[in-house]
């Protein structure tokens, strides 16, 4: 266990400091040597590198700025839960397709602003979580509901894989074949890191093609601040960005049961804490020209790999990745990645989004012989992946807004209708489900065991 009143910056240290005994782990207030702390505190800088860098070049927002922005929040994350909760924020996913809606019609300015309003939501919500507690979450959004945003956001995105796709075919299907077969030819980091690797691989390819151009690299500093932008702010952009909370939301709420779990302590006080801090990280990225911020899956997977929980480790990938965001030169090296490799890694990784939805949905059995999750998916689905649009004054709810409404709304209504009819004691009929088999109803969900994972 953790002792806190050792003070922020002052952890304990586990053991000799270079060994951890089998079946221990170490503790978010304690540390190895501090040689040891800093190598994992830079493979926890590796494991986020590939996502973070991937969404800002997928949208078009500056890397070294979103790097940037996502150290400072790292840095905010940890000390707002006190030290208690390890975490990298990093790029979030969930944000990509209102960023590219926004900044294809209004511009990069005002996707800045949505990012804004998202974050200031997410805030709200985690002041409201901090006093009120977890539980109203787990009741608005049930497994169905959770697993059914995420695969929307992933799979409304398609089009926008397809049109990098289709600038360079044969770049994106190297990229495409890399990352599969990097996941399963490699264990530990390297397979975990398949992207990352995958989109070094396209882009090799792409050199050889001469579908590089690395003049900006040339014109780049080596030191230097990133480029900063100023946010705008439209009232049009909300009904894109603000759906994308209940995402961030179960993001959060799902790595602190991990990381929970894990540890063997109970960090539910925290959770509040978690999603204030993430929405600030995310307010402020928006405003000076960042990706919004979430808890990172990837880095989960180092704890649990390495069984150290350190704090002490991320305030370390925070100041690299800080000091990574101050080499301008490294940053337009980045950029330079050519839209073939994206749309390559835009494929597989818009894909995982949609299936770790529906991951939620085996991970906590959902029942889909019942008619309510049935529709509920159903609907919210085809709505954003067909990017259903409404219009109503200046505001345009499109795909992930209307998707979401319609997830919610659908499956409370329904729920309610059933309940007060009594339909919902109904057997499945025999072509719904094998005979003699005894159907598992929302109320045997799992969810609050199991880890909603990265969007």
């Amino acid at each position: 266990m953790s002792d806190n009143s050792r003070g922020l910056f002052r952890w304990t240290l586990h053991g000799d400091g270079s060994t951890i005994s089998p079946g221990e782990v170490v503790a978010a207030g304690e540390r190895l040597s501090w040689p040891r702390t800093i190598g994992i505190g830079a493979q926890h800088v590796v494991a986020m590198f590939g996502a973070t860098f991937l969404v800002p070049l997928l949208t078009g927002f500056p890397p070294a700025t979103t790097l940037f922005f996502s150290a400072i929040g790292t840095l905010l994350f940890f000390l707002i839960t006190a030290g208690r909760l390890p975490s990298y924020l990093g790029s979030s996913f969930a944000l990509i397709a209102p960023i590219i809606a926004v900044s294809e019609t209004l511009g990069m300015n005002y996707a800045q602003g949505g990012i804004i309003a998202t974050g200031a939501t997410l805030a709200l919500v985690g002041l409201i979580v901090h006093f009120a507690g977890v539980r109203w979450i787990d009741a608005l959004m049930p497994p169905v509901v959770t697993g059914a945003i995420v695969a929307l956001i992933g799979l409304n995105l398609a089009p926008a894989a397809w049109n990098n796709v289709k600038t360079a075919p044969l770049t994106a299907l190297i990229t495409i074949v890399s990352i599969c077969l990097i996941t399963v030819l490699f264990k530990g980091i390297i397979g975990r890191l398949s992207i990352l690797f995958g989109v070094l691989i396209g882009y090799g390819a792409a050199i050889v093609q001469n579908q590089v151009d690395f003049s900006a690299i040339s014109e780049a500093a080596w030191f230097g601040l990133p480029q900063f932008h100023a946010p705008a702010f439209d009232p049009s952009t909300l009904g894109l960005f603000v759906p994308v909370v209940f995402v961030l939301v179960a993001e959060n709420v799902g790595h602190v049961k991990s990381v929970s779990a894990m540890t063997g302590e109970n960090l539910d006080d925290v959770t509040g804490r978690a999603l204030f801090a993430d929405g600030i990280s995310t307010v402020l990225a928006g405003s000076g020209g960042g990706s919004g911020t979430t808890t990172y899956a990837e880095n989960i997977g180092v704890m649990a790999a390495t069984r150290v929980y350190s704090t002490a480790a991320y305030v370390v990938a925070a100041f690299v990745g800080l000091a990574l965001s101050l080499l301008p030169k490294f940053g337009a090296i980045i950029a330079t990645i050519p839209a073939g490799v994206l749309g390559g890694a835009g494929t597989v990784l818009y894909g995982m989004i949609g299936m770790l939805g529906v991951r939620i949905w085996v991970q906590n059995r959902v029942d889909f012989s019942n008619p309510v999750n049935l529709n509920t998916a159903a609907v919210s689905l085809v709505v954003a992946i067909a990017n259903f649009t409404w219009n109503i004054g200046e505001m345009s709810f499109e795909g992930i807004a209307l998707g979401t409404g319609a997830a919610i709304l659908i499956y409370h209504v329904m729920n309610w209708i059933s309940k007060v009819r009594g339909t919902n004691l109904e057997q499945a009929s025999p072509a719904s489900a094998p005979a003699g088999t005894e159907l598992e109803s929302e109320a045997y969900s799992t969810r609050h065991k199991a880890t909603p994972p990265k969007a």
